[in-house]
């Protein structure tokens, strides 16, 4: 069911733009909403005949969605953001066919913000994001025992604050009262203490006599800062950086999430993209090459050169 999710996202994504587009022409030209998706589908394949560098034929593919809709009429701004990202590696020889996809990129991102004008630029506002992925995780090579899956985890923010909108490419959103709650809803994983929840407690037999929470929730402050921009034509960058400090434990061990996202468009249908994301998270524990484990920094690029369809609204 779950791999399905991507293609009913898009569909309903193409039905709505479908539907704005009819009752924008019936409508008055000036319309509050403003209504923009980037559909992407990129690739790479690999060969090697007798070469003396070694290599392993592959063909990769990721596809993307990333959507916008956004409310502006008086004195009130709602916006929301979707982001979906899916991809895997298939290696062509006898090898990579048993051990079948493998994984390279898995996001749903989900963002919205409505606020209410206070003065000028600043503006009184809630704040909603939800995070997951589609698809089962593992850490290659080893493909039999998954280290993630779909809702684990899962994350979901509430915040109120202060948000600072001077235009429409800037937003500096600021509050002193915030959760974050973290969902692991797989058993195996909650009850190895994965992604930061209570982990289980076995006997000597190793049968569970205390259960694992499958919820974490956290009071704290939360930042957000986003910067949307085409910064010269066809080329356009979009960024967001949260941080999140827990009150109640180690409150100066800040969680940071950063993505940066690059498109550049050669025609309407071909384009390429680069996507970096970073992330810090202290109740997080990692195993690295050399054995160590517990928080570290994590990195992920992706580079993609493909199809690409924008739809719009407005010029």
């Amino acid at each position: 069911m779950k791999k399905y999710v991507l293609f009913a996202a898009t569909a309903l994504i193409c039905s709505f733009f479908s539907f704005s587009q009819d009752s924008t022409a019936a409508a008055k030209p000036e319309s509050p909403w403003k209504l923009k998706a980037l559909f992407g589908l990129n690739g790479t394949q690999s060969s090697f005949v007798n070469w003396s560098a070694g290599g392993r034929n592959n063909l990769s593919v990721i596809g993307f969605i990333s959507a916008s809709a956004d409310y502006n009429k008086n004195k009130w701004q709602w916006t929301n953001s979707l982001d979906l990202a899916l991809g895997g590696m298939l290696y062509l020889d006898k090898a990579g066919k048993n051990q079948g996809l493998q994984k390279t990129d898995d996001k749903i991102d989900f963002a919205t913000k409505a606020g209410y004008q206070l003065h000028k630029a600043w503006y009184l506002s809630f704040i909603g994001g939800f995070k997951t992925q589609f698809m089962d995780g593992f850490s290659y090579p080893n493909d039999s025992v998954y280290v993630s899956r779909f809702m684990a985890p899962g994350y979901v923010n509430l915040a109120l604050g202060i948000d600072y909108t001077p235009n429409e490419n800037l937003s500096a959103f600021l509050s002193p009262i915030a959760t974050k709650m973290t969902f692991v809803l797989d058993d195996s994983l909650a009850n190895a203490g994965a992604f930061g929840v209570k982990d289980a407690q076995f006997n000597a037999q190793g049968d569970v006599i205390s259960s694992s929470n499958k919820f974490r929730g956290e009071i704290g402050a939360y930042f957000r800062l986003t910067y949307v921009k085409e910064i010269v034509k066809n080329i356009n960058f979009k960024s967001k950086l949260e941080l999140f400090s827990n009150y109640a434990v180690k409150p100066q061990n800040i969680d940071v999430n950063l993505d940066i996202l690059w498109t550049f468009k050669v025609n309407s249908w071909l384009s390429a993209s680069v996507n970096w994301t970073l992330i810090y998270d202290d109740d997080i524990k990692i195993r690295d090459a050399k054995g160590g484990f517990g928080p570290r920094t994590q990195f992920k690029s992706v580079l993609g050169l493909g199809l690409s369809y924008s739809l719009q609204n407005f010029k």
